[in-house]
């Protein structure tokens, strides 16, 4: 049977063993109550990284600091993501997913809270990017639980509310948050609060989160102990093979082309800057870009599954292409025109929130589904911490130094626009490499099946 036969993929054939064993799949215990707890973590941890940006105006006048500075602190506490991602799941391996979430958001609390005492740019510098460095490992283990608690077929709402969620409720803090700037050194008492609040986080993963353990969501799998599961363990040669997957490949290429993440780095100073509005009333399209993330995020989780039962396979693939141009249309009209009216730019920020928000819940699941149970965590850690983490690096320093000659307008230009075209155009490979990806890791597993209870 041909590899590339989308309807042999996504419908294998049913035995009643199989069903059985698909409901066992489709019905991991705890995944709710794992999936709420991640999110209200990761509300806590995306909102203490986020400060800095929210708060950049106010810290600028405070400390003299510029757009360059803004570049500069951004693309540090993303490099740092290349080797303390894995790092974190390495550690994730070692003791427990659990232990590794609540160490990563304790140490972030305590070196936000050390940001919050800084004199001058080099404090700030050094505090924020082990900041970065802590709360980045969250990212790779929470999708790796994420996909081992929900099989395929629900992924991509999962992956939808947890995304979601989380923006949505960050986006109602960081309006909130820039308040502080109307007072001297509020951006200070915003750093410690939230440092403070991401201490007590930890607590929270340490009582309620449940594992739901390696490969309990696939349905070769999921009728297997745990122990019986995991007995196959990622090694160093088996995380290089994932850049032998040609999705895979693809994908990680996708995340270095996606200018989109520069939004969320620059988008209030680009008001503040370019558009004339103060630190307070610019934070205030931060609202409707999460309340479109959300919708986003929640609608993309809906549609990837629609699309999963009408375009097996290709579907998924037509979807984030769309996403990409998509975002690029809304943001040549939402960056390139000067509106001198903070309630069309919340329009614009609600829409390019909802066009950003696409992606999650179709690229997570697509990731998931070309790659082994016990080399996901790696994936991520590969996927997000480094090459995204090289993406963002790269645009956050070069648009701070771009930014200062050519005006951030010019730079959302090629970077929100033009370099979002031509990663739609590349992500064209998909088509032909997702369905032989996908097939090879059903056959794979279900091989692993016949030699685990054999």
């Amino acid at each position: 049977m041909s590899t590339n036969d989308d309807t042999a993929v996504a419908a294998p054939v049913e035995t009643p063993t199989s069903t059985v064993r698909a409901a066992q799949a489709s019905h991991v215990p705890h995944r709710w109550r794992s999936l709420t707890t991640l999110i209200g973590v990761t509300v806590v941890d995306s909102t203490e990284a986020g400060l800095t940006t929210t708060l950049f105006p106010t810290i600028a006048r405070a400390l003299g600091l510029d757009n360059g500075h803004l570049g500069i602190l951004a693309a540090a506490g993303k490099i740092v993501a290349v080797p303390f991602g894995p790092a974190w799941v390495w550690v994730a391996g070692k003791t427990s997913r659990r232990i590794a979430l609540a160490m990563s958001t304790i140490a972030a609390g305590v070196f936000g809270i050390l940001a919050g005492f800084s004199s001058g740019f080099g404090m700030l510098l050094l505090f924020n990017t082990l900041m970065a460095a802590a709360l980045i490992g969250g990212q790779p283990i929470a999708n790796a639980v994420i996909s081992d608690a929900f099989d395929d077929k629900s992924r991509g709402r999962a992956v939808g509310m947890f995304y979601g969620i989380s923006a949505v409720v960050g986006s109602i803090l960081s309006p909130l948050i820039a308040q502080l700037s109307n007072f001297s050194d509020g951006w200070r008492w915003g750093m410690w609060i939230i440092g403070g609040i991401c201490i007590l986080a930890a607590v929270v993963i340490l009582t309620l989160f449940v594992d739901p353990g390696v490969g309990a969501s696939e349905k070769q799998l999921a009728d297997l102990s745990a122990d019986t599961r995991e007995k196959t363990k990622p090694t160093f040669r088996t995380v290089m093979s994932l850049f032998r997957i040609p999705s895979f490949d693809v994908m990680l290429l996708s995340r270095l082309l996606s200018g989109h993440l520069l939004i969320a780095v620059f988008g209030l100073q680009f008001l503040v800057t370019e558009r004339g509005f103060d630190n307070a009333t610019a934070a205030l399209v931060m609202l409707p870009f999460g309340l479109g993330y959300f919708a986003g995020t929640l609608g993309g989780g809906f549609l990837t599954s629609y699309l999963d039962r009408v375009l097996p396979i290709r579907g998924r693939v037509i979807f984030l292409q769309s996403a990409q141009v998509l975002f690029a249309v809304i943001a040549f009209f939402g960056t390139q025109f000067d509106y001198a009216n903070i309630g069309v730019y919340a329009v614009f920020w609600g829409l390019m929130g909802m066009a950003q928000g696409l992606n999650p819940g179709i690229n997570r699941p697509i990731v998931m589904a070309i790659t082994l149970p016990e080399l996901r965590g790696q994936a991520f850690a590969i996927f997000i911490t480094i090459f995204e983490a090289i993406g963002w690096a790269l645009f956050a320093l070069g648009a701070g130094l771009f930014a200062d000659v050519v005006g951030i307008q010019t730079v959302f230009f090629w970077t929100l626009v033009v370099l979002m075209l031509v990663n739609a155009a590349v992500l064209s490979a998909l088509y032909f490499t997702y369905p032989r990806d996908v097939h090879r890791i059903e056959s794979t597993l279900n091989a692993r099946r016949a030699e685990l209870i054999s």
